[in-house]
């Protein structure tokens, strides 16, 4: 019988991972000219790899038989692990299977603002606690650097307005929805009675401001300082459910978005005013934000296709109600105001 000296240790960065398809198929069909038509090689090949794989294991691997070919002890041992060492790279190279919303258990983190979180999330949990319950969601806070947070993994996805500078980062977006800025006192406050501001009643009253980051300035500030005026800011607080309870109770104007307003208005009573024309605040558009890395994930691209959708249904509802609002109801009807 031939010796081989064995090798102390096989290095896989030079090892041709072909030659573990060959032995596979050497040891299911236990001939050479049967190993290279199963792989599609030509039996010079089949029989080069063999070659090398004894040169490497420092076995024989095959040795003759009288039937044909049989194993040797080393290579019996080796079948089943090779087998299972293939299968699993076969399923890991594959394309994953189809996202079962059903069946799924998968957590989700999103970062986002209370605001997004009372405008989208109420309707996003409906629809997962329906079609996929397993799916657990966990809201944090968005840092300074979303790009950064998505492209390690903290975070699945932020809701917030997208930036120029995403597109450079790795970072996809979609719009969901948009909004306008309304200012909101409480009912008894000097300005109440106004529909829409002044200019001089908005840049001398005393206001809070919403700043989830614990900064200065804002788009107000920014339209204000176009008109060479500035307001003064008595309270910043960082959450956007937190200041209207603030207004209600004090002296204070709050300008925010539209959609919080509605919700808050009524129940802490306070009256939604207009801007000043003047300040031309055009609102903003909130979009959903993920990273290139997971673009192609089937578990968070199902998951984004439902807050995108729960996004367009609320739109909708939005604007079937300030249409609403606006057709004629006919001289027995009461027209409805469109402040507190």
């Amino acid at each position: 019988m031939r010796y081989i000296s064995p090798m102390n240790e096989v290095h896989l960065g030079a090892f041709d991972l072909n030659l573990l398809v060959a032995l596979d198929a050497l040891l299911v069909e236990g001939s050479v000219t049967k190993a290279a038509a199963r792989i599609g090689v030509t039996q010079s090949a089949a029989s080069h790899a063999l070659s090398r794989l004894r040169k490497l294991t420092g076995d024989e691997l095959l040795v003759r038989g009288r039937d044909g070919m049989v194993p040797t002890i080393r290579a019996e041992a080796m079948r089943a692990p090779l087998r299972r060492a293939l299968d699993e790279l076969t399923g890991t190279l594959s394309s994953p299977r189809p996202f079962d919303p059903r069946n799924a258990r998968v957590r989700i983190f999103i970062g986002t603002s209370d605001y997004s979180e009372l405008v989208l999330l109420p309707g996003v949990m409906a629809r997962l606690v329906r079609e996929a319950p397993g799916v657990e969601l966990r809201l944090l806070a968005v840092g300074q650097d979303p790009a950064s947070e998505l492209a390690t993994g903290k975070l699945d996805f932020v809701i917030m307005p997208a930036q120029a500078e995403d597109d450079s980062q790795g970072v996809r977006a979609r719009q969901l929805f948009s909004d306008r800025f309304v200012c909101i006192v409480r009912r008894d406050h000097p300005l109440a009675g106004k529909k829409t501001l002044s200019m001089s009643a908005f840049a001398h009253a005393a206001h809070a401001l919403v700043s989830p980051w614990g900064m200065e300035g804002g788009y107000v500030d920014d339209a204000l300082a176009r008109h060479g005026l500035q307001r003064r800011v008595s309270i910043a607080v960082p959450h956007f459910l937190v200041a209207p309870h603030i207004v209600a109770s004090s002296d204070l104007l709050l300008t925010m978005a539209e959609r919080v307003a509605e919700v808050v208005a009524e129940p802490l009573g306070l009256a939604v005013l207009s801007p000043p024309r003047e300040l031309q605040l055009a609102g903003f558009t909130n979009s959903l934000l993920w990273h290139e890395r997971t673009h192609e994930d089937p578990a968070r691209r199902w998951i984004r296709d439902v807050i995108v959708a729960e996004a367009a249904e609320r739109s909708r509802n939005a604007t079937a109600a300030a249409t609403r609002s606006r057709t004629p109801q006919g001289p027995k009807t009461k027209p409805r105001r469109t402040t507190a």
